[in-house]
């Protein structure tokens, strides 16, 4: 514990400059260490799994053994009391076999769908807190492909592949160790499969990985082309690009494609050289039987099942090899989620502590020397340096392009700057430092708000789950939304996609509502009390004055008489701050600020009704 000033830094130079490039694919050693952090606590289910699933494939040892029976019966020419054991022996197997078929399957649902369903989480919320630049960095496609489409193979192999492997895996232990009891000369002579198998293997694995890897990026760019595409399509039509977007959709659609044509043939040569093992290992198994039998060293049934157990042995080695096809892919697409987890600006996993109570002051927010540019583009920010203090209310004014936008992005944490750096600081003790810091200390609301299909409760709970409804009634009644009341349910009508439809004024009410709940520290307000017209305007600004009363915050002004209230306005423009001051010392130097004031007051009296004149 340290005293004095305590500071959380969120350090842009030491962050990487993003350019267009996806997001990070995890290392293996990484990968292995995620899979032991998932499935810690499981050892003991995962145990008995695979014992279940031993005595699963012992039993499926029966059949050939009670055929065996049956035939040195027959060739002995005993009596049909004979079959009485072997039938037994048979519908034993059966049954116990349902059931420990049944037992694995539950058991290893315990195993890994929680550990999956963990993982998704993870990846999810890896997802909601990654820097928007990151995000654009490698386009949308790559994200939405990884948090769905390669969740959805590590779950298809968690539940499916995995047990198939294991079972397969120990039901050739078992046929080999059955083979081995008979004469070790018939394990022997179906050993002779295995080099094949083998080579066969190693083979594949080398042919395929670096295939389904580039797959899993050729889906994402896809998936960008695709959403791209769909978000921009009134442009599209409105400017005649549908042909060339159409064609590059096309392009990323064929290459994903090819992907999926190679794996096939791959795959398709992979199982024509394990059926050559097969002929190898059930001939060798053959001419062993034969000199056996004919030398007297084996009886018919040993050598009967001795086939047996060998002919049994290709669905089980097929599957083990088989699945590689889904472990690879499912490998592929793990890797991509675990370094999706590891994205975050947090990559040496330091804890998100909680502002200790003592500390209830509102924190300075101090920008330094701020650079930043979008992709590999210029510079759209030059040096930009911001001190907001403790309770400060600060305005950033300036014409279209000046760069407010961006710089609230870079307050909030959205963003991350290529130089510069950003500082959240408490006038006391036991703040600890760490980069998303911002995210969780700093609220930004925009001017484009999303209303979320579901009730207004549900809308409001998204940022509190637990929040009661008296909460609820008073975040509204804070930012005076009186309209809610009006509605055909109250706060239970169903709006957003498919329901009730809210005008721009009444979703910005519900964003700053939102913000009443979340209770940060820190407020950026970016534009988003900017709807036309007088009146909304007057119930918005004066909903935003109470959501910030108490707190340190930032206000991209779309109207100046929000800057005119301010602790402290700041002037932008070209990615620069021209002018800092108060209201009355800018106006007194009648520099950009004055002549933005004097501008705007004569557009605002022509628009403002005649009460008001």
């Amino acid at each position: 514990m340290t005293t004095g000033m305590s500071t959380a830094v969120y350090d842009g130079a030491a962050r990487e400059k993003s350019g267009r490039a996806l997001l990070p694919v995890a290392t293996g050693a990484d990968t292995r260490r995620q899979v032991r952090i998932l499935m810690r606590g499981r050892s003991r289910a995962l145990l008995a799994a695979v014992l279940v699933l031993l005595a699963d494939s012992v039993l499926g040892l029966a059949s050939p053994i009670a055929i065996g029976w049956i035939t040195q019966a027959i060739a002995d020419h005993r009596q049909v009391a004979a079959l009485i054991a072997p039938v037994v022996l048979l519908a034993g197997a059966a049954v116990a076999g349902a059931v420990s078929s049944w037992g694995s399957t539950v058991l290893l649902a315990r195993v890994v769908l929680p550990a999956v369903g963990r993982l998704r989480e993870q990846a999810l919320s890896a997802a909601v807190e990654l820097p928007i630049d990151e995000v654009e960095a490698g386009g949308t496609g790559d994200l939405v492909s990884r948090v769905s489409g390669d969740v959805d193979r590590i779950s298809d192999a968690a539940e499916g592949s995995l047990g198939s492997f294991l079972g397969a895996g120990l039901a050739i232990l078992a046929t080999l160790a059955g083979l081995a009891s008979l004469d070790w000369r018939f394990a022997l002579a179906g050993l002779l499969a295995v080099p094949i198998q083998a080579i066969t293997l190693r083979w594949y694995l080398r042919a395929s990985r670096p295939i389904y890897a580039g797959g899993r990026i050729a889906d994402g760019r896809r998936a960008s082309a695709l959403l791209a595409g769909f978000a921009a399509l009134p442009t599209l039509r409105a400017l005649r690009m549908g042909d060339r977007q159409r064609d590059r959709i096309e392009a990323s659609s064929e290459a994903a494609m090819d992907y999926e044509f190679r794996a096939t043939r791959v795959a398709t040569r992979f199982f024509g050289r394990l059926n050559s093992a097969e002929f190898v290992g059930l001939g060798a198994i053959l001419v062993v039987a034969f000199v056996l039998v004919r030398d007297g060293r084996a009886s018919i049934g040993a050598a009967t099942t001795a086939a047996l157990f060998f002919a049994g042995l290709f669905d089980p080695i097929n599957t083990v090899l088989g699945v590689f096809d889904s472990i690879q892919q499912a490998g592929a697409g793990l890797e991509r989620l675990v370094g999706l987890t590891l994205a975050g600006p947090d990559r040496a996993g330091q804890p998100i502590a909680a502002v200790p109570a003592a500390l209830v002051k509102p924190p300075a927010l101090e920008a330094d020397g701020l650079s930043f540019g979008y992709l590999d583009g210029p510079d759209v920010l030059h040096e930009v340096s911001v001190y907001v203090a403790p309770g400060e209310h600060v305005a950033v004014v300036g014409t279209t392009g000046s760069g407010k936008s961006t710089l609230a992005t870079l307050l909030a944490g959205l963003r991350s700057p290529r130089s510069g750096r950003i500082t959240l600081s408490w006038n006391g003790s036991g703040a600890a430092q760490g980069s998303s810091w911002l995210r969780h200390e700093v609220a930004l609301v925009t001017q484009e708000t999303h209303v979320f299909a579901g009730t207004i409760t549900d809308n409001l709970r998204l940022v509190r789950p637990d929040a009661a409804d008296g909460d609820l009634a008073r975040a509204l009644e804070t930012v005076g939304a009186n309209w809610v009341a009006a509605l055909p349910d109250g706060v239970r009508t169903v709006v957003g996609s498919g329901g009730t439809p809210l005008s721009a004024s009444q979703a910005q009410h519900l964003a700053l509502a939102r913000l009443v709940l979340l209770d940060p520290p820190v407020v950026v307000l970016d534009e988003a009390t900017a709807e036309a017209g007088s009146d909304a305007a007057r119930s918005l600004d004066g909903a935003a004055a109470a959501v910030l009363r108490g707190r340190s915050a930032v206000v991209i002004a779309h109207r100046l008489s929000q800057a005119a209230d301010a602790d402290q306005i700041i002037v932008m423009d070209g990615g620069r701050i021209l002018e800092r001051g108060t209201h009355e010392q800018l106006l007194a130097v009648d520099g950009a600020y004055a002549r933005l004031f004097e501008a705007w007051s004569k557009d605002w009296a022509g628009t403002r009704p005649a009460v008001d004149s």
